[in-house]
C-alpha cells in the first residue's frame, strides 16, 4: 500500500500505462514542460520524451481530431482537456466521430482514445472552469464514461481506460485532486464499470459519484448519529451504469437518494431514478429523490458554496425519504 493524492495516483497510473504500452502517448495544453495546470502530468515528459508527452495548441477540436486519426493508425492517444468547460470545441469530434467509428465500420475499426477531463466546482474559479457536463456525453452511445472518487480507483481506472478498445472519457474530480488515500499498486481486481458499495446500511441508499462520494459518506455518518443506517454506493461508471448493484441495495433498503454536482434537471440522477422505479417498484417505500445542482449556469466563485450539494442537502433528502 502507498499513500498518495488522487492527482499523484493518476500521474503514477499514466506512468505505468506509458511504460506498458509503447504506442500510447499524452497530448494536451501545457501538459509537457509545465506538467499540466494541476501538475497531474508532472515529470512525464522528462521521463518519456517530447514525442510521447506532447504540448498542443489551444485547440480542443484539433486535439480530439488528431487523436482519432492516430488511434486509427494503431496508437493509443490519451488526451487532456485542460478544464471541463473547454471541451465543447471538441464536442462535435467526440460525439459525431469518435463515438460512432466502431458502429460505422461494422466493427472493423476502433478508436481507443482516452479523454481526461477535470470537472466539477469547488475550486473558486471563473466561468467555464467548474462545469459538470457528464450527462451530455452519457447520452451519446459509443462512449464509456468513468469517474474515480479516491486515489486507488484513480490509479487503476486510468490504466484500464488505456487498455479499453472503446473510447473512454475519464472525468476527474478536480477539487479532490489533493485528497489522499491508500493505493494498492499490486491489486488489479477493480472493475471500473462496476459500482462499489463503500458503506453498508439498511435504511436507505445514497448513490453518488466523483466529487460527491466523500460528501455522501459524511452525510451517512451524520445520519448514523440519529440512528439511521445509510448505504453509500460509489457509481464509478456513468456509462454504462451498474444498475444491478443499485437494484440489490434498494431491494434491501427500500429508499434511494441520488446525488451529483451537475444540475438535477436532465442529469444522471433522473436516469437512475427512472430505471430503479421500473426495476424495484414494489421494493421502494418512498419516491427516489435526487440531489444536484440548480438548473442555472454555474455561479461566480463567491457564492458557489450555495450551489454545490452539501451534507445538509443530502441529509434533507434522506429525511424526506425516511419520512414516508
Amino acid at each position: 500500500m502507498k499513500t498518495m493524492t488522487i492527482a499523484k495516483a493518476i500521474n503514477e497510473g499514466l506512468r505505468a500505462a506509458l511504460a506498458k504500452h509503447p504506442k500510447s502517448f499524452l497530448m494536451g495544453e501545457d501538459i509537457g514542460s509545465l506538467g499540466g495546470v494541476y501538475r497531474v502530468t508532472e515529470g512525464l515528459k522528462a521521463e518519456f520524451g517530447a514525442d510521447r508527452v506532447m504540448d498542443t495548441p489551444l485547440a480542443e477540436s484539433g486535439i480530439i481530431g488528431t487523436a482519432i486519426g492516430m488511434a486509427l493508425r494503431g496508437h493509443q492517444p490519451i488526451c487532456e482537456i485542460q478544464f471541463d468547460g473547454f471541451v465543447f470545441p471538441g464536442f462535435n469530434q467526440i460525439t459525431t466521430q469518435l463515438a460512432k467509428i466502431r458502429t460505422r465500420s461494422n466493427g472493423m475499426l476502433s478508436a481507443p482514445v482516452v479523454i481526461r477531463i477535470p470537472y466539477g466546482g469547488g475550486i473558486g474559479s471563473i466561468e467555464h472552469h467548474s462545469e459538470s457536463p457528464e450527462a451530455l456525453f452519457a447520452h451519446t452511445p459509443g462512449l464509456r464514461i468513468i469517474t474515480p472518487s479516491n486515489a486507488h480507483d484513480a490509479y487503476w481506472m486510468i490504466q484500464q481506460a488505456v487498455e479499453c478498445p472503446d473510447p473512454v472519457i475519464v472525468f476527474e474530480p478536480k477539487r479532490r485532486y489533493w485528497l489522499k488515500g491508500e493505493v494498492d499498486t499490486e491489486s488489479t481486481e477493480l472493475d471500473p464499470f462496476k459500482a462499489q458499495v463503500v458503506r453498508e446500511g439498511t435504511d436507505a441508499t445514497v448513490v453518488a459519484y466523483g466529487p460527491l462520494v466523500p460528501v455522501a459518506l459524511a452525510a451517512a455518518n451524520a445520519a448514523a448519529e440519529d440512528g439511521h443506517s445509510v448505504e453509500v454506493i460509489d457509481l464509478r461508471s456513468i456509462s454504462p451504469i451498474d444498475f444491478d448493484t443499485i437494484t440489490a441495495s434498494v431491494e434491501k433498503t427500500g429508499r434511494l437518494v441520488v446525488a451529483h454536482e451537475a444540475p438535477t434537471f436532465g442529469g444522471i440522477g433522473g436516469e437512475i431514478a427512472a430505471r430503479i422505479s421500473e426495476r424495484s417498484f414494489y421494493a421502494l417505500e418512498a419516491p427516489v429523490i435526487r440531489v444536484g445542482g440548480f438548473h442555472m449556469p454555474y455561479p461566480v466563485a463567491r457564492v458557489e458554496e450555495h450551489y454545490l450539494p452539501d451534507i445538509d442537502r443530502i441529509l434533507e433528502a434522506l429525511d424526506r425519504a425516511l419520512g414516508y
